[in-house]
């Protein structure tokens, strides 16, 4: 491997990484060199994906956490460093959506919960912002690491529906930028803060949504692959290069960014 991208002996730390985005991210940095620690609610679904990803020639360890309590984060935060003597890298995949959030056909935004609202804006953002600080200290008392945050399309285009996923994630790349400038500022440049904006991959939240039960696409499904210039949904391995990229020496000279990896989604006008 080209020595830019090599993450020997780094520690990375994925939150949401018993999902299959922030599964395929642990395969990744473990094939890089990294020691992977994935982050997740439940034992079980750590588990499993232990067991899957080791399946495949890899080896990660787990912790349960829970990303809106920082008792739980420091908690795990000791275990980490108290194992490894390190933290060099922070994946915030940890996220999601609410269906009081969401605006569905037939209903408007007069028919939102706010409560789902309230929810949703917490997991997705609060869940970036806590985990930023309480893992995001062991960087800035060694002076370097790599925070990678998950943005989405919903933040540069309205997407319909998903109200609260979009504020939530707007409010992440506002974060990423401001978080970028306060650890190089303050704490040095070996710290940096970016992100990447995933255009539609098929996971477990949204695979209904988007894909009948016969292989079909969904009317929803149908929309979005026409305005995809590549034509298809993403893979989930094909978010690994920018990841990579953004964890490793390739981009020591950037912070403050989101990437888009959408198949051309957020360059198409759909006309």
């Amino acid at each position: 491997m080209n020595k830019l991208f090599d993450l020997n002996g780094k520690v990375a730390v994925i939150t949401g990484g018993g999902g299959v985005l922030g599964g395929e991210a642990a395969l990744s940095l473990f094939q890089a060199g990294a020691k992977v620690i994935i982050l997740d609610r439940s034992e079980q679904i750590i588990n499993e994906k232990k067991a899957q990803i080791e399946k495949l020639g890899a080896s990660v360890n787990g912790y349960v956490a829970d990303v809106l309590s920082e008792e739980s984060l420091l908690s795990v935060r000791k275990k980490i460093v108290g194992s490894y003597g390190s933290i060099d890298i922070l994946l915030n995949a940890a996220g999601g959506n609410m269906p009081g959030a969401t605006i569905p056909p037939g209903k408007t935004i007069f028919d939102l919960s706010m409560d789902d609202f309230n929810k949703v804006n917490e997991l997705n953002l609060n869940g970036t912002v806590l985990p930023s600080i309480i893992f995001g200290k062991v960087m800035a008392e060694q002076g370097s690491g790599s925070i990678v945050n998950y943005s989405s399309m919903t933040v540069s285009r309205v997407i319909t529906r998903v109200l609260g996923y979009s504020t939530s994630k707007a409010a992440v790349e506002n974060f990423t930028r401001w978080m970028a400038v306060e650890m190089a500022s303050k704490f040095g440049e070996g710290i940096r803060v970016n992100a990447i904006a995933p255009g539609f991959f098929i996971g477990n939240q949204n695979r209904t949504l988007l894909i009948n039960g016969d292989g079909s696409y969904t009317e929803r499904g149908e929309t979005i692959i026409r305005n995809t210039p590549m034509g298809r949904f993403g893979q989930a391995d094909e978010l690994n290069g920018a990841i990579l990229y953004l964890c490793s020496n390739a981009s020591k000279f950037v912070t403050g960014i989101t990437i888009p990896i959408d198949g051309g989604f957020s360059a198409f006008s759909g006309v």
